[in-house]
């Protein structure tokens, strides 16, 4: 396994290879250019290999022969001047202060006009020098994201190494999930499956009922849509202790996109699906069919709802057989509802019934 050192050092040679790359173009007269995927959903593909949607291969150009492209280089040789001199003095940054950051370059043209632009340079940097952004040393904001369950584990902090049993040592909040999972140790678990959960309410009511505890399973709070480093340690979770995943979101179209960036990956990070994607995680959200056989409270699917599922039909992601009779059944019922609509059956139907009823049906109990 790879030290910390050796990881850091193969980061900043990527990232200086490419600046160099821009100099030697320029050097032999060839204007400085690089390619980068078109990140649109009519460019991923599914890759039957890896069981994973990436990339397909229409490309965009970042090139010096327009002056908008010129801007687009240097600020990208900038960024790699900075990522560099961050991994040798062993620092890290967010991706907000990087933003930030800028406005002291001394070139005003480096500087971003916006976060979603810089955010992007470092997607870009990640793409054509096949390094994550977690080993730039670059962080988002936090996201809280947490899990809860019989897994024992081992981390690795500034401070030194430090155990940590999920339920023993943990209060009811849970284990707060790091930037960079990779830095953790998996020691040893009872666990039996991971639930991914949607919302914080659902999270802490399955937690309250002892949920982890009586189905040995490790509870996983997505917290919306889930950051980069909750799906990385659930893949690490399926890949490295051979658990089945299954993820329980709201019944709307919003939330069979939180499903799919869990399990098929997203397509704004479609070069990191082998990465943060677990193929193999299952559905076990609210259906139109749970709508309709348990009488849930629900609203009516507004108009963005309506263009989102018809849009999720034209969705490569969703082709399954599955998924195109359930949304097409919510079309139908015109109808969404709330994990939390399960309560209207009471507080304990979803631990005692829902769930292990749906988890009975996908043999996961």
């Amino acid at each position: 396994m790879s030290t910390n050192t050796e990881i850091d050092a193969d980061a900043r040679d990527r990232l200086l290879d490419l600046a160099a790359e821009f100099y030697d173009q320029f050097a032999g007269g060839e204007v400085p250019s690089m390619q980068i995927p078109t990140r649109t959903k009519s460019n991923i593909e599914y890759d039957d290999d890896k069981d994973v949607w990436v990339y397909g291969d229409r490309h965009s150009t970042r090139s010096a022969n327009t002056v908008t492209g010129a801007k687009k280089l240097l600020k990208a040789i900038y960024v790699i001047d900075f990522l560099a001199q961050q991994l040798d003095e062993d620092r890290s940054s967010t991706l907000r202060e990087l933003y930030y950051l800028s406005e002291s370059w001394d070139h005003e043209t480096a500087q971003f006009s916006s976060q979603d632009e810089s955010n992007q340079l470092i997607e870009d940097l990640e793409i054509v020098s096949d390094v994550t952004r977690e080993d730039f040393h670059m962080r988002p904001e936090e996201s809280g994201a947490t899990l809860m369950g019989p897994l024992h584990l081992r981390e690795q902090t500034r401070r030194g190494e430090r155990d940590i049993h999920c339920q023993e040592d943990v209060g009811e909040g849970g284990y707060q999930i790091p930037n960079n999972p990779d830095t953790i140790e998996f020691l040893d678990n009872d666990a039996d499956f991971i639930l991914c959960v949607e919302t914080g309410g659902m999270r802490d009511r399955l937690v309250e009922n002892g949920f982890d505890e009586e189905h040995n399973t490790i509870i996983v709070h997505l917290k919306g849509q889930p950051a980069r480093a909750t799906r990385r340690i659930t893949r690490r979770l399926h890949d490295e202790l051979d658990l089945p995943v299954v993820v329980f979101t709201d019944g709307d179209p919003w939330s069979y996109r939180i499903f799919a960036s869990v399990a098929y990956g997203s397509i704004k990070s479609a070069h990191l699906s082998e990465y943060l994607a677990t193929p193999n995680a299952r559905f076990i959200g609210i259906q139109p069919t749970d709508i309709v056989e348990y009488d849930l409270p629900t609203d009516p699917l507004s108009d963005s709802d309506v263009n989102a599922l018809e849009n999720e039909l034209e969705d490569p992601r969703f082709q399954s057989e599955y998924w195109v009779e359930q949304i097409e059944r919510q079309l139908d019922i015109n109808k969404k509802a709330e994990q939390q609509a399960l309560a209207s059956r009471g507080l304990d139907f979803v631990t005692e019934t829902y769930l292990p009823t749906r988890l009975g049906e996908m043999d996961v109990l």
